[in-house]
């Protein structure tokens, strides 16, 4: 097939481009292809969303009767933890680019469904269930489109009675909007090396959980975020607390993937923060009644790559556009996913939308982006002490009209890189879960909804399927035991002693830390056959 843009993904930058295109070109034919079985089914966030690229995009959308977003939010706490105590930070003392007044408690999922329809309206073309596994290119290397997997193939390699053949679509542009750490999006950023400025990117894994909580304890637009405990103070993370509407409240909480530990988990952390006793305040007498985990971009302004290349752009969390500092992306994938559009209008006959590489640092993104560039590598140069100083360069930021003193700070390695060997740290001991207020993984992916066809080929691929054993686990005891939220790693061992590296691979909820965090990166996450993975339905 053949269109004028291909957009790989239906998440907030994908719509927003396919919508701005029609907006403003409506002879375009813009195809956007979802490997989820629907849209919004691979789609997690907090979410508290920013409204500023809604706003943009379709000024009238809160007059709308289906609007996605209600609640606004009308209390914004910060706290820090110890074991037994919560020590509130005055409003005051934080930033004002730091507050979500004004900004919207939802889901993504209902917001990516909303902004599908209103594409759709335009005359988009959105292919649900089908992934996109492989760039096309011309002769000269430009990016001609994408081709999808085929869907229905054995473990052997061979076609099942299901058997359905994967498609090319080729396009003058093609969009990747895959979000964190996309499967493609990483292979174009390599080839061209886009981030051969910009440096090493940083990351994240935010694992969620909504709650049904009992009557009277709900505040809908009551916000919480906190730092500290159960995290030591050299590694960065911390929670977020949520209320919305009809007694549900979000919890959830981030570890950054820059820790040092190899026995650190963060489901385990997420699972353990739940115990402190304002977290057993607010859950008792509740239910937990979904479940999700995805990474997350953390390197802001430095780490970006560049963006537009022959053939295309990365829009979105693809392209690094996630405030940290915030924990926000959404605002910034809309708004990117817009000038995206607005260059390939403007410029039809270029090999690239070099106004949306030119022009994206003087934006509403680069704006948010700028000014707290230097939290990330304060965070993990000096943790807890780090964010301190963060907020502070925030603070003299805003007094000195967007100077500095520290200038921009690069990060120093990438997250796979900063792990310690085992021997050389304290291991750390969790307690088992109790089933009330602390789950296990299992029990958590089921809530997920994901689902993979088990017959057909693992899409968790290891360049050296002995490596696991012979290297990870001697010397960092097997870290994706821990550092995957699904249970999608183990290591068995035999009667005789011998070890052996399994991947569950039906279990994956497509967080994609395993292909940021392995040691070795010997692990590259792949999309599995059209459809298959968790299914978040108001996420």
């Amino acid at each position: 097939m053949t269109c004028d843009v291909v957009i790989v993904g239906a998440g907030p930058a994908g719509l927003a481009a396919a919508i701005r295109l029609r907006q403003r070109a409506p002879e375009l034919q813009v195809i956007v292809v979802e490997k989820g079985a629907e849209t919004g089914a691979h789609v997690l966030s907090g979410v508290v969303m920013d409204p500023v690229g809604l706003d943009a995009l379709l000024p009238g959308w809160r007059d709308e009767e289906d609007r996605p977003l209600r609640q606004e939010v009308v209390e914004d706490r910060f706290a820090f933890l110890t074991r037994e105590r919560a020590f509130s930070v005055p409003e005051m003392l934080f930033p004002a680019r730091l507050g979500n007044r004004g900004c919207f408690v939802g889901s993504l999922g209902e917001v990516t469904r909303y902004l599908a329809g209103r594409a759709e309206g335009l005359g988009v073309e959105i292919y649900t269930g089908f992934a996109a596994t492989e760039i096309l290119y011309d002769e000269t290397g430009r990016v001609v489109g994408i081709a999808t997997g085929d869907m229905g193939i054995g473990k052997d390699g061979q076609p099942t009675a299901s058997f359905t053949p994967g498609m090319e679509l080729r396009a003058r542009y093609t969009l990747f909007a895959e979000g964190a750490r996309g499967s493609l999006s990483k292979q174009v950023i390599a080839r061209n090396g886009l981030d051969r400025d910009s440096g090493f990117q940083k990351y994240g894994i935010g694992i969620k959980e909504v709650w049904e909580v009992a009557p009277g304890k709900c505040h809908p637009g009551l916000i919480r975020h906190t730092v500290g405990w159960p995290l030591d103070r050299h590694t960065g993370g911390g929670s977020f607390v949520y209320h919305g509407a009809d007694h549900l409240v979000t919890v959830g909480f981030v570890v950054h993937l820059d820790y040092a530990n190899p026995t650190l988990s963060p489901f385990d952390e997420f699972q353990r923060f739940k115990t402190h006793p304002s977290m057993r305040d607010l859950l008792a007498g509740g239910r937990r009644v979904a479940y999700g985990a995805r990474a997350l971009t953390e390197g802001g302004w430095q780490a970006v790559p560049r963006v537009a290349f022959p053939g295309g752009a990365l829009i979105g969390c693809a392209a690094g556009f996630m405030n940290v500092a915030r924990i926000k992306g959404s605002h910034n994938a809309i708004l990117s996913g817009m000038q995206a559009a607005d260059a390939i209008v403007a410029e039809p006959d270029l090999a690239e939308p070099r106004s949306y590489e030119a022009g994206w640092r003087m934006s509403a993104i680069g704006r948010d982006l700028y000014p707290v560039r230097n939290v990330k590598p304060l965070w993990s140069r000096f943790g807890l002490a780090g964010l301190a100083l963060g907020g502070l360069d925030m603070w003299a930021h805003a007094l000195a009209g967007g100077g500095s003193v520290l200038g921009t700070l690069r990060h120093r390695k990438a997250d796979h890189a900063s792990l310690r060997p085992r021997a050389e740290v304290t291991p750390i001991a969790y307690p088992n879960p109790d089933g009330v207020l602390t789950f296990d993984r299992l029990s958590s992916v089921y809530l997920s909804g994901v689902n993979h066809e088990e017959n057909q080929p693992c899409h968790l691929r290891l360049a050296d399927p002995l490596l696991p054993i012979r290297e990870n686990l001697p010397r960092f005891g097997e870290p994706a035991r821990l550092y995957c939220p699904a249970g999608v790693y183990e290591v068995a061992v035999a009667a005789d002693g011998a070890a052996s590296f399994v991947i569950n691979a039906q279990n994956c909820v497509h967080c994609k830390t395993c292909d940021i965090k392995d040691p070795a990166q010997n692990i590259t996450w792949t999309p599995p056959e059209g459809g298959g993975g968790p299914s978040y339905a108001n996420m």
